[in-house]
C-alpha cells in the first residue's frame, strides 16, 4: 500500500458491503447445471484489494454488481469498474487485477472484457485499449514486480 503522503485519494468514500448471498442445497449440488450470473461474477471480484488503500473494491464502489453483464450462451463476461477519482494512476493495475482474478476463477471458455466505466476516468480509452490487448496483458503478467502487486491485490480471505 502507498504511504499516506503519496496517496492520490487520501479520503475515499466508503460504501456498505452487499449482503452475502446465502447458498442453497441446489447451489452446492454438482448434478444441477448452474449458469453464472452477475452476482457470482461480482462475488469473485468484490474482495480484490485496492492497491492504495487497505479496502476492497466493493467498499470503494470501484466494482458493482449492476456494472457486470454476461452472456452464458456466448461465454462472455463484461465488467465495468469505476476508479475513485478521474485521474487515478492505479486504474490500469485495478483493471489487470480484475482480469487476473476472473481468469483464475472462470472456466477458460469465457471471454472476459474489463473496461473503465464510461465518463469516470480521463484516460479511459487508453486504459481500455491496454486491457483489451491480449499481448500487452500477457507481457504485463510476465513482469515479476507487477504480478507480485496483482497477487497482493487478489489474495483475500473468504
Amino acid at each position: 500500500m502507498a504511504e499516506l503522503s503519496s496517496l492520490e485519494n487520501q479520503n475515499p468514500v466508503l460504501y456498505q458491503k452487499c449482503i452475502e448471498r446465502i447458498l442453497t442445497a441446489e447451489d452446492e449440488n454438482d448434478e444441477i447445471i448452474d449458469l453464472f450470473d452477475a452476482r457470482e461474477i461480482f462475488d469473485l471480484i468484490k474482495n480484490i484489494n485496492d492497491p492504495e488503500h487497505p479496502l476492497s473494491l466493493e467498499q470503494l464502489h470501484v466494482v458493482e454488481e449492476k456494472l457486470i453483464t454476461l452472456d452464458n450462451g456466448k461465454n462472455e463476461v463484461k465488467v465495468y469498474f469505476t476508479p475513485t477519482i478521474p485521474h487515478c494512476s492505479m486504474a490500469l493495475l485495478i483493471g489487470l487485477s480484475i482480469r487476473v482474478q476472473l481468469f483464475r476463477s472462470l472456466p477458460s471458455r469465457y471471454k472476459v472484457t474489463v473496461e473503465v466505466t464510461p465518463g469516470t476516468h480521463v484516460s479511459a480509452s487508453e486504459i481500455n485499449k491496454q486491457l483489451a490487448d491480449k499481448e500487452r496483458v500477457a507481457a504485463a503478467l510476465e513482469n515479476e514486480s507487477l504480478i507480485k502487486v496483482i497477487n497482493q491485490c487478489t489474495v483475500f480471505e473468504e
